[in-house]
């Protein structure tokens, strides 16, 4: 598998750079807007070694973070030196392969990986935060990008943490879970609150159908959701040196409805077609029903059956899908409408709206004639009925991360910009890409040009200078 990768990389902006630095002062072709004052940070997998086996997935975090202030741009990154990258670098080579697995020759007294923070970056109650699905938060000097520690809430919290927790807009709260809450590849999922202030105001578990690698969740203002999907984790799969996670579509697809202020023994359970979702848009609520929109896959990419044969590269790709669960029907089955055919990934909305109705999004979209990751390289926007209402395709063979959007405090829904990294093939090389988040097909406003690559990667986020 790891030859398979690395050829891969070589043909697209997957593969890792080899250094840090600091740009102080970047040339802007165009204007940036006088109102976008702060830091854009972004995060996604960049191994400092080589390891046997390892997926894509299980890179050291790098971050990447763009300070734009009065028109003027700058740069800076850095690993996120975590246990395992420190032991590593020590080293000198890699001593893990991935998902906590240590490799043979690494010496006897290291005996967990402790994670790499390399998915997702947040700002709440003060604290910047490096998030990946298996560990604790990481907290962040926002200045210096310098690892700070693990954030466990002084002790409040156990377990992995989610890379996508919500922020509720109205209340400030912060809502997260884990998978994998009782120890590795267990059915266990754990969920709680941090309230404005830091404090944690919840932690609770409940037990899946079963074990799942759940990367996103649901929450509306007044409902928990929880997406069981079958890319299922084996620990006796994982014992006989096989895949841990393996995409099993006999298992079915299930999304465990709670209240927010209710407890997890009066989880409903619904079911459908199996399928796999990463990424959630949005959700809400419409009288007795909850609507989610969501970038569904009918085969996950990125992962094989248990046997090791690949799944259908025709159903691997994401597309975006509506969601609808009927609280007051007389059924267990939610509906999956499809509402748009295009290959797409990485939704964003104005954050303003998080579990309330919105309208607009936006997602990174892909050539349908090309593989999907490695191979994003648009943009679409859509309203809150999942109509395109604007479209943007890079130059052939640029890729774009996600888009993150940026409005002023008191802007109306969906007015501000969009911020992307661009990777230029031919000159092998990124750009900042900042759109005018309601007209995407007039192209970029403004690029902030970098001297060398930002690899594709995850996920990120505004935190304004204010």
């Amino acid at each position: 598998m790891l030859d398979e990768v690395n050829t891969e990389w070589a043909r697209t902006n997957l593969a890792p750079i080899p250094m840090e630095c600091d740009a102080p002062h970047l040339k802007v072709t165009g204007e940036l807007p006088r109102e976008l004052n702060g830091t854009l940070y972004r995060n996604g997998p960049n191994p400092q070694f080589d390891a046997p086996g390892a997926h894509w997935f299980v890179g050291d975090g790098m971050l990447h973070a763009f300070h734009l202030e009065n028109g003027r741009a700058s740069y800076r990154n850095r690993w996120v030196r975590t246990p395992k990258w420190l032991a590593e670098h020590d080293a000198g080579r890699a001593l893990f392969g991935g998902f906590g697995r240590k490799l043979p020759d690494a010496p006897a007294g290291i005996t967990d990986d402790g994670g790499v923070a390399n998915t997702n970056v947040i700002f709440h109650a003060g604290k910047l935060l490096a998030l990946e699905e298996g560990h604790l938060p990481t907290e962040i000097e926002p200045g210096t990008l310098n690892r700070l520690g693990y954030c466990d809430y002084n002790g409040a919290i156990k377990g992995p943490f989610t890379a996508h927790p919500k922020i509720d807009p109205v209340t400030g709260e912060l809502v997260f879970f884990g998978y994998n809450a009782m120890g590795p590849l267990t059915p266990a999922l754990s969920f709680g609150s941090v309230n404005a202030s830091g404090v944690v105001t919840r932690f609770d578990r409940f037990e899946a159908p079963y074990a799942s690698m759940v990367h996103d969740f649901i929450v509306t203002e007044n409902h928990l959701l929880f997406p069981i999907l079958p890319i299922t984790g084996s620990m006796e799969r994982a014992m006989r040196g096989k895949a841990p996670y393996a995409w099993e579509p006999e298992k079915g697809a299930y999304v465990g409805v709670m209240k927010r202020n209710g407890s997890a023994k009066d989880i409903v359970w619904f079911r459908a077609e199996s399928c796999y979702v990463f990424h959630v848009m949005n959700a809400w609520e419409e009288e007795s029903r909850i609507i989610a929109d969501v970038m569904q896959f009918e085969e996950a990419p990125l992962f094989n059956h248990p046997d090791g044969t690949k799944t259908d590269p025709q159903k691997s790709r994401a597309r975006y899908c509506r969601w609808t669960f009927d609280l007051g029907g007389n059924t267990d089955r939610f509906k999956q409408t499809y509402l748009d055919d295009l290959t797409g990934e990485f939704p964003r909305i104005d954050d303003r709206r998080a579990g309330l109705a919105n309208r607009h999004g936006w997602y990174a979209c892909a050539n349908p004639e090309l593989p999907m990751f490695g191979a994003l390289s648009g943009i679409v926007h859509v309203d809150g009925k999942g109509k395109r209402l604007g479209h943007y395709r890079l130059p052939a063979g640029d890729t774009i991360s996600e888009p993150v959007f940026v409005g002023g405090p008191d802007a109306a829904e969906g007015d501000g910009w969009l911020l992307a990294a661009v990777w230029r093939a031919r000159e092998n090389r990124s750009d900042l890409a900042v759109f005018n988040a309601q007209d995407v097909e007039a192209g970029p406003i403004a690029l902030v040009h970098l001297g060398h690559r930002v690899p594709d990667g995850f996920h990120g986020n505004w935190v304004s200078a204010e």
